[in-house]
């Protein structure tokens, strides 16, 4: 009986296109009309360079305290989100599916020669509308790749926040969901705290648009990442103290790599001179950074982010089974920034025990 009633949730309904309409449509006026600094891009090969207004973070706050009016005078219920999960699914799946055609046929259109609008098409349907044809497709004077991507974060904490709710309703929240919630919700409010970073990112200054980053952004993001939260709901985990100040602690561990590593390379891309830990810095081939968290590049970097990932996971795990594994992701993460700041500061044996490894 639930596989069919999941079977006909798949079938969008009014009310989830009618959500998803809204949310999208908020978004769009509140990235006009909200303040917020205006940040240059990267320069395109034609020279030509676009501007993101980074007001994510107002328009978030702004958001919630409209979400947070509806649900004090009963406009709508806070778990709506939750209750309609799989119908909000398959109607954002099936409108990033529609997008992304729109997408393929207007940029085969287009005859303009800029960087941003100049049709890149290889004749193959498949590869270019995945790939997308052109580089920053706009829609009444909308930045989509930046739009989308902001809708994307936003999206997961707002599923997150209707799971907490449920979770709430029904009596399963404890400290696990509490943790999982919460990490997330730190995660998602640094992204728009630091929403200029995103505009140095290889999403926004290369690749084009198509199904792969409008699915990625519209449905992986925030159906994906908000998967351990939907398993909260149903399976109840108790983690003991210990547990979750092992969780705690990596996680932040991990976050302040995450951040210190992704600030240093938007500093370094938007001035390549500039001091990083108080040092020049050091480049591979005129283009890669060598210096800072990126001296052991990529093993440091690729571990912050499982760090980040296995506490989102930890808080989901009956914790006897896992509790060494914690450990021993807390005592790797603190030996690699040890490892880290040594190597940095020029010890030539730790920099090749690091190479070496």
């Amino acid at each position: 009986m639930e596989a069919e009633a999941i079977l006909a949730a798949l079938i969008p309904s009014w009310s989830s296109v009618i959500l998803l309409t809204f949310y999208l449509g908020y978004l769009a006026v509140a990235g006009f009309i909200l303040p917020g600094r205006v940040v240059p891009g990267a320069i395109l090969p034609d020279g030509t360079r676009l501007h993101y207004r980074c007001n994510g973070l107002v328009s978030l706050l702004m958001l919630l305290a409209l979400l947070g009016t509806g649900f004090y005078m009963k406009w709508m219920s806070p778990t709506v989100i939750a209750d309609k999960g799989v119908e909000l699914l398959s109607t954002t799946f099936m409108f990033s599916l529609f997008v992304s055609l729109v997408l393929y046929a207007a940029g085969l259109k287009s005859c303009s020669q800029s960087s941003s609008l100049k049709a890149h098409a290889t004749g193959n349907f498949i590869h270019d509308w995945w790939f997308g044809v052109q580089l920053n497709p706009h829609f009444m004077g909308i930045d989509l790749k930046f739009f989308y991507v902001r809708a994307g974060m936003m999206g997961w904490l707002l599923i997150n926040l209707s799971l907490l709710a449920k979770s709430y309703v029904t009596g399963t929240a404890n400290l696990s969901v509490i943790l999982y919630h919460l990490f997330c919700a730190l995660y998602i409010t640094d992204y728009f705290f630091f929403e200029e970073l995103m505009t140095s990112t290889w999403d926004i200054i290369a690749e084009r648009l198509g199904f792969m980053l409008v699915f990625g952004d519209l449905v992986f993001i925030p159906f994906t990442f908000s998967i351990q939260g939907w398993w909260l709901l149903k399976n109840k985990v108790e983690l003991t103290k210990v547990a979750a100040i092992a969780n705690f602690l990596t996680f932040i561990i991990g976050y302040l790599v995450f951040r210190g590593a992704n600030k240093q390379k938007h500093v370094f891309k938007k001035n390549p001179k500039a001091q990083i830990w108080g040092k020049p810095p050091k480049v591979i081939g005129g283009k890669l950074l060598a210096s800072g968290y990126w001296v052991v590049s990529p093993h440091l970097i690729v571990i912050k982010s499982e760090l980040q990932a296995h506490k989102l996971i930890h808080t989901c795990t009956r914790y006897s089974k896992f509790e060494g594994e914690v450990h021993k992701s807390t005592t790797c993460c603190l030996l690699l920034l040890f490892l880290n700041i040594l190597s940095d500061s020029g010890l030539p044996e730790v920099t090749h025990l690091i190479s070496s490894n």
